[in-house]
């Protein structure tokens, strides 16, 4: 009977390889792939080609001390970066909802096929380890909505280890919503379906859009329960489990430092630091004894290149607490985002920000915010020359971060070079900017329709009635005066008309991920269908490019009536 068994096992074996093989559209080949196991003295040709990952966790696991607490249950953590901790698989019936095709084949190395395979929902959902992962959540505090939240850390996350992919490349895997930790405080470790839709088609969103971000690669979904109150007014829903497999260069986040700083583990400090600048930050030379002041002077700068490339394409993190801010100063941690429709400064994601501190408008002063914090945990290693240093270079960052702001939006208009006085473009900007919030335009759209339109319809003040969003903001009673100010200035260039709509086309997205369009695809998923996070994650993936498929969609329409009332929290 046993070998009967065996015998079958084999034969569904062979027969899963073949479908592959049939599947797959590359040459099979070993050219440095590793044997996916079929436990037998035979292989499937096609299985070099079709395997599981081996991570490693050798280098973070040598680099810092393990939590010398065993155990999944919450407590308070001291003198380490990391605990040892397994995921808790989510309960089967498990569903693959939707896969990022690029992620698997580009930074994985592996053939889409893969996800055909039955193992593969369970590795990537935590119900089993990839060769060679031992998971870890990572330790840290945070300042949250400005104050000193003391350590948070990983409360439903499991780091499970590094990829080092054909190319040299080294990301971490991360699975999110995964099971407690001992980091949970009071939560059950698990994410539901509408927070892991969102965050999964946005990770891929903004890489498309060329916003430096953290990756998904899988969306997997379960039967098991979930209990949330959506909005914190006492109404407990059920909701579905799901998690999200998440690639980073790093998960290192200020709160990774500030947790240190705040405990006096001062030693642990100098390892992360000193870790992370040599692994990431390769052109600061690590026996330089200035070089914390140097990595955070390019911590300061890129931190506000990313903002302002949030704000040229309308983006809002909705919570942006120092322990959601990377030290490599990529988007992390997607939770009540948004992007902005009717331009308004004042626009607030998350309806649990009451006060409204991580408005949209707000972005460019909460990030001077957390880098004073990082700064403030970074003291006590600087001597006072270097802390004097530091302030000065902090200084420095409004400046910083108003050029690359004018920078990308002198894009998103067309104009090229610099003016004799470059203030007057920060004017055509901030006046343009002014008649969208005066008339409500849509920010996406009034960009876009712009690379549209012709100078000619400018000029004559003829916008055609399908680009909406234009039309709205023609209405102000200073349009005219702003156009006259505009078109002598990209046509001082030199450029014809058709080359600016072109270079505005590349700059200026038709898609992004509004919230209606996410609520749409949630509200099917909740119910298996998964045809409309697909759809959004194709469309997406080519914001600047017109799609049939988008536009009998409308999603670069007028937000429907329904979408007005929407709503998304930290609830998740």
């Amino acid at each position: 009977m046993e070998k009967d068994i065996a015998a079958v096992t084999f034969l569904m074996t062979l027969a899963n390889c073949f479908l592959l093989c049939l599947n797959c559209s590359d040459v099979c080949g070993n050219d440095g792939w590793r044997m996916y196991s079929l436990n037998t003295s035979k292989s499937c040709h096609s299985a070099r080609r079709h395997n599981i990952p081996t991570l490693s966790c050798k280098k973070l696991m040598e680099a810092f001390p393990l939590d010398e607490v065993d155990g999944n249950y919450v407590r308070t953590v001291k003198r380490c970066v990391f605990s040892e901790s397994p995921p808790t698989p989510l309960k089967s019936p498990l569903k693959l909802a939707a896969v990022s095709k690029e992620v698997l084949a580009g930074i994985l190395d592996l053939d889409v096929p893969i996800s055909l395979v039955e193992d593969f929902v369970l590795y990537f959902s935590g119900a089993k380890l990839f060769p060679g992962s031992v998971p870890l959540a990572h330790r840290y505090g945070g300042h949250q909505f400005g104050y000193w939240a003391g350590q948070l850390g990983d409360g439903r996350a499991h780091l499970l280890g590094e990829y080092t992919n054909r190319n040299g490349d080294v990301w971490e895997l991360q699975l999110k919503g995964s099971g407690k930790t001992p980091y949970s405080r009071s939560g059950d470790g698990r994410a539901v379906v509408r927070s892991s839709v969102r965050e999964f088609l946005c990770s891929e969103a903004m890489h498309h859009l060329g916003v430096p971000t953290s990756r998904a690669a899988s969306l997997i979904v379960s039967e098991e329960p979930v209990w949330r109150d959506p909005f914190y007014n006492g109404s407990v829903q059920k909701e579905r489990g799901a998690v999200v497999l998440r690639l980073a260069r790093s998960w290192f986040r200020i709160g990774s430092l500030e947790i240190l700083t705040r405990s006096g583990e001062l030693d642990l400090l100098r390892k992360v630091l000193d870790f992370v600048i040599e692994e990431h930050f390769t052109s600061i030379k690590t026996n330089d004894p200035d070089k914390y002041v140097a990595w955070f002077s390019t911590v300061v700068n890129e931190t506000a290149h990313l903002i302002a490339q949030w704000m040229s394409v309308g983006f809002a993190h909705g919570v942006g607490n120092t322990d959601n801010f990377s030290l490599l100063s990529i988007t992390i941690d997607y939770g009540p985002f948004g992007f902005m429709e009717a331009y308004n400064p004042s626009f607030v994601p998350n309806t649990s920000d009451d006060e409204g501190r991580y408005s949209i408008g707000a972005q460019a002063d909460v990030g001077l915010f957390n880098l004073e914090k990082l700064l403030e945990a970074l003291y006590p290693v600087l001597n006072p020359n270097q802390q004097s240093w530091a302030k000065h270079i902090l200084k420095g960052y409004p400046q910083i971060y108003q050029r690359r702001f004018q920078e990308l939006f002198k894009a998103k208009l067309g104009l090229e070079g610099e003016e004799e006085d470059d203030d007057d473009d920060g004017y055509l900007i901030a006046f343009l900017l002014k008649m969208m919030e005066d008339t409500s335009a849509d920010f996406t759209m009034t960009f876009r329709q712009l690379s549209e339109v012709s100078a000619l319809q400018l000029h004559g003040r003829s916008i055609p009635e399908t680009m909406w969003a234009l039309q709205e903001l023609s209405m102000h009673e200073y349009f005219p005066e702003w156009v006259k100010m505009y078109l002598p200035r990209f046509q001082r260039a030199q450029r014809s008309d058709e080359a600016r709509q072109h270079r505005m086309r590349g700059v200026n997205p038709r898609y992004v991920l509004r919230n209606w369009m996410a609520e749409s695809a949630i509200q099917k998923a909740e119910n298996d269908d998964f045809s409309e996070v697909r759809l959004l994650q194709e469309v997406l993936a080519r914001p600047y490019t017109e799609q049939h498929r988008a536009e009998e969609r409308a999603y670069a329409s007028p937000p429907p009536h329904w979408a007005q009332g929407l709503k998304v929290s930290c609830s998740s």
